[in-house]
C-alpha cells in the first residue's frame, strides 16, 4: 500500500456562509454582515492559497484548505500519522469554527494550535477573563449585563466603564460611546447590543494606556515566549469600533481600501519604547502557555500604561493571519512572509 502524503489541512469557516445562516436565524442585513466581518482572515486569506500551497509542496506536502460545513467528510478516515488540522477561524454561538479541533480530536488527527477547550472559552470574554485571573493575570474585573439587567454588577470605578459584546469575539467596542461613565450608561449600551446582536456585555472598569497586540507563531518547535512579537498598536483613536475593524479587513475591508478610507494602524516596538513592560507581557504569555493550554498559535491583546502597568485584555487563539499586524510579526521576528512561515510551521509537525 502507498503511504498517504502528508496533507495540512487548513479549516474556515467562510464570510458568506455565516452571513447566510444569520439571515435564516432573523439577524438584520447589517448586523449580519457586521458579525460575519469577524471572519474576515478567511476572505483575506484565500487569494493566498496559491502561494501557501507551492510553499508547503516545496516542503514535500500537500496543502487542503477547506471550508467548514465540507470539513466532516474531508477529514473524515484521514490517516492520523501524516494528517496535520489548522483551524482558521474559531467561535461558539454566532461562528462555529471550534467544530474544527473537535472534529480533527473525534478521527485521531494532530493539530495545530491550542488545547481545543480555549476555541469556545475565548470568545466569552466573561467566562476566559474569570479564569485568566483565577490565574494570577492581570485583568480587568467585569460586570456582565443582558439586556438592561446586572448578572453580574461591576465595581464601582472612578474612570468610568468599557463595554463590549461577551460572545462577538472582540475587544472593541461597538460604538463611540462604548466607553462610558455610569451604571446606567452601561445598562442602556447593554439593551443597545441586544437589541442588535442577542448579545449580553461585559462591562469593565475603563483601563489607560496605549493597546498592544502580542502575536505568536511556532515556527521552530521549541520556541517560547522569546519569540512573542509585541507591538503597541497606533491607530489615533483610544479604541477601536465596529466601522473601524470592518474598514480594515475581508469584503468590507476591500471595499474601504478601494474608497481610500482604511488606514491601518502604526506598529510601534514594545521592546524599544518599554523594555520593561515587553518582559511583563513575556512573563504572562508564558504563563497562559504553561497553566491555560496556548501553543502554536495565538495573539493577546494589552494596556500598557507610561508607568509599565499591563493590563491584559482578552486571548484569541486564531487570529488574522493575514492581518498587517501578523504579517509584520511574521517578518519582523521570523523574516518570512506569511505563506512561508505557515509551511515551515506545519513542515515540523509533519515530519517534512
Amino acid at each position: 500500500m502507498t503511504a498517504a502524503r502528508p496533507t495540512l489541512f487548513l479549516v474556515y469557516e467562510p464570510e458568506e456562509a455565516c452571513r447566510t445562516r444569520l439571515k435564516a436565524q432573523g439577524f438584520a442585513d447589517r448586523q449580519a454582515l457586521e458579525i460575519s466581518s469577524y471572519l474576515a482572515q478567511s476572505t483575506d486569506l484565500a487569494p493566498e492559497f496559491g502561494s501557501i500551497e507551492k510553499a508547503c509542496s516545496d516542503r514535500g506536502f500537500v496543502f487542503a484548505p477547506v471550508a467548514l460545513d465540507d470539513a466532516a467528510v474531508r477529514l473524515a478516515g484521514q490517516d492520523a500519522r501524516s494528517t496535520l488540522v489548522w483551524t482558521l477561524t474559531d467561535g461558539i454561538s454566532y461562528f462555529r469554527g471550534s467544530a474544527g479541533p473537535t472534529l480533527a480530536r473525534l478521527n485521531g488527527l494532530t493539530t495545530f494550535g491550542s488545547d481545543d477547550s480555549l476555541f469556545a472559552l475565548c470568545q466569552d470574554k466573561f467566562r476566559s477573563g474569570a479564569v485568566l485571573s483565577s490565574l494570577g493575570l492581570p485583568v480587568p474585573s467585569a460586570g456582565l449585563a443582558q439586556n438592561g439587567a446586572w448578572l453580574v454588577e461591576p465595581p464601582a470605578s472612578p474612570t468610568g466603564y468599557f463595554v463590549k459584546p461577551n460572545r462577538l469575539g472582540a475587544k472593541i467596542g461597538i460604538w463611540p460611546d462604548s466607553r462610558c461613565d455610569t451604571h446606567e450608561q452601561a445598562l442602556d449600551l447593554s439593551r443597545r447590543v441586544y437589541a442588535s446582536y442577542r448579545d449580553s456585555v461585559v462591562v469593565q472598569p475603563y483601563v489607560p494606556g496605549r493597546n498592544v497586540r502580542a502575536s505568536y507563531l511556532t515556527v521552530e518547535p521549541k520556541a517560547g515566549p522569546e519569540k512573542l512579537g509585541v507591538f503597541f498598536v497606533d491607530s489615533g483613536s483610544d479604541f477601536q469600533t465596529m466601522d473601524d475593524s470592518m474598514a480594515l479587513y475581508g469584503d468590507t475591508g476591500a471595499s474601504a481600501a478601494a474608497e481610500g478610507r482604511r488606514a491601518e494602524p502604526e506598529l510601534v516596538s514594545v521592546d524599544v519604547e518599554q523594555p520593561a513592560a515587553a518582559a511583563t507581557i513575556r512573563r504572562i504569555a508564558a504563563r497562559m502557555m504553561h497553566a491555560l493550554g496556548l501553543r502554536d498559535v495565538f495573539s493577546a491583546d494589552f494596556r500598557v500604561e507610561p508607568d509599565d502597568t499591563v493590563h491584559l485584555i482578552e486571548f484569541e487563539v486564531c487570529p488574522g493571519l493575514p492581518c498587517f499586524d501578523f504579517r509584520d510579526y511574521c517578518r519582523s521576528v521570523w523574516g518570512l512572509d506569511l505563506a512561508e512561515a505557515i509551511a515551515v510551521s506545519a513542515a515540523s509537525r509533519l515530519g517534512s
